[in-house]
Order: C-alpha cells, then structure tokens, then sequence
C-alpha cells in the first residue's frame, strides 16, 4: 500500500530573498492574527519533512503552504523538484490579485503543481464567502480542472452552495471540517453540516489532523464515532487520511497507525483508497508501481 499524506507544511523563515507579507514579519512565529502563525518555531525544510515520511512510512506527500507566508509557493515547489515523486503542491493564490485569471490559466502546467489551497479561517478571506469577489475564481477552477483545498470551519454552508454551483469542480474539506479551538464531543457537535456534503459527488474530506481534535492519547479512541460517520458518508474514495504533521500532539508513525490499525471499520481491501489512491485520484497525481504484490489489488 503507498501511503501519501493529504497535507503538510513545508516552510522558511522570512528573508530578504523571500519574504514575508508585512503583517507577519515582526513575529514570525507568534502573529497577532488567530490563526495566521506557523506551527513551530523552527521551519520545516524539505530534507526534514522526508526523513519523517520515511521513518513513518509515509511515501508521498502533498505539501500546503503555510498562510503566514503569503502565496508564494517556491519553497514548496522547490521541494518537490528537490524530491521527485515525494510530493505535490496544492499552491496558495490571491484570487483578488492583479493577474489571477492569467496565473489560474497556467496553474497546473507548473511541475508538481497539483491544485489551489483557500483559507477562510480569517479576515478578509471569509468575508469572500457572502459576496460575488470569487465567483469568476471559482467557475474558472471549474473550467480548468483545478481541484480547490479548503480551510473552512463553521462555513460549509457556503461550501455547499458552491459545490452545487460547480458540479464539475473538485473540492476538498481540510481538517475534518473542524474548528482548531475545540476537542472532543464539542468539536464534532456540528458535524452533521458537513456529513450532508457527502452526498455531492465532488465534495471529499481529508481527515488531516485528527488526533489534534481527542484529548486523548493513540488510539484516539473518542475520534472513532466521529470518524465512522464521515467514512460512512464519504466512503473510502472521498475520504483521504493526511496528517499536519508539524501540529500533531502524537507520533507521526501513530497517525498512520490510528489509520491503518486501530480504525477497524474500515475493510482492509478499502485502506489503499483512503491512505493515498483517492487523494491521488482526485488531484490526478498517479500513484507509482508497487514493488511488491498489494492486498488490494
């Protein structure tokens, strides 16, 4: 089984050569904006992040660049040339910008390029969400086959209005749908809003961050319903396993395991699909040959 990772950060410090937006240099690691701040203080480079994968068995990854730093996504795609076949991009864009019609038109001619990351977890960016300012972004996407990662906590009711509007678009629920501010029970009590997207074809899930969500310790066994549900209505090829590795309070190798062993509700000959091949699928990243012989197959 190859194992890819539907999100996690890679990064660098603010520079002169790269810079950071305005608002987030004094701080690099503590913003004043909820939300806006990496997860350590440390970057994550692309030869760290690849010894993790390996000694978590993590094959291939699809990195998310950070919002603190803006929407340049050279550090990511720079990793990905430096590591071919270990990663992919989904790449951050201001669609309000100067430009962005033109940038969409050629997104995925970009090597390693596989998609567009949103953030609507903060001004001005959900503010986006009740007017018309991303109507043309989000019909072009459509139109040019852009899958769209979304950070969207407490607005899937305007996720589902643009899926509907744009059947033909690809878009994937980051992080469960859940508000990083609430664990436990009271974390999913909402989650019924976002079990209803399961029945739009185009609509997935990554289960990215999970154990960040439990108060608990591996296996995380309070996440369990609440994963049973979203499997449920998403099933194996829309529901894709992913990490955040740089925010997880276990192990990267138990969140592959919490997966992979202790989520037994999930049939054994499905586990490929929600451990990679959906993900791949969807973003049309094609999975390499297996060495040897897969259970699945």
């Amino acid at each position: 089984m190859i194992v890819t990772d539907a999100q996690v950060h890679v990064w660098e410090a603010h520079r002169p050569g790269r810079p950071w937006p305005a608002e987030h240099r004094a701080s690099p690691v503590f913003v004043a904006v909820p939300g806006a701040r990496p997860h350590r203080a440390e970057p994550i480079g692309a030869e760290e992040m690849v010894a993790l994968m390996d000694a978590a068995g993590v094959a291939r990854a699809v990195i998310v660049p950070p919002s603190p730093v803006g929407d340049c996504n050279d550090t990511a795609l720079e990793a990905a040339a430096q590591y071919p076949g270990r990663f992919a991009v989904m790449g951050r864009i201001d669609p309000t910008a100067p430009g962005a019609p033109q940038a969409l038109a050629s997104w995925l001619a970009h090597p390693h390029m596989a998609g567009i990351r949103m953030t609507f977890h903060k001004p001005p960016w959900d503010a986006w969400l009740d007017d018309a300012t991303l109507d043309a972004f989000w019909a072009d996407c459509e139109r040019l086959g852009i899958p769209v990662m979304l950070l969207i906590p407490g607005r899937l009711d305007a996720l589902e209005r643009i899926a509907r509007r744009h059947p033909g678009l690809q878009l994937i629920i980051d992080h469960l749908g859940r508000r990083s501010d609430l664990r436990d029970d009271a974390c999913f009590a909402d989650l019924d809003a976002m079990l209803r997207l399961g029945a739009l074809e185009n609509v997935s899930v990554k289960t990215s961050a999970a154990p960040c969500y439990s108060t608990e310790g591996y296996p995380f066994a309070n996440l369990r319903p609440h994963l049973k549900r979203v499997y449920e209505h998403f099933g194996p090829r829309r529901t894709f396993w992913g990490s955040d590795v740089s925010r997880l309070p276990c192990t990267y190798r138990e969140a592959v395991d919490h997966f992979v062993e202790a989520l037994d509700f999930i049939p054994r000959e499905e586990l490929p699909w929600v451990m990679g091949r959906g993900l791949s699928r969807v973003l049309g990243w094609k999975e390499p040959p297996m060495e040897t012989e897969d259970t699945a197959q």
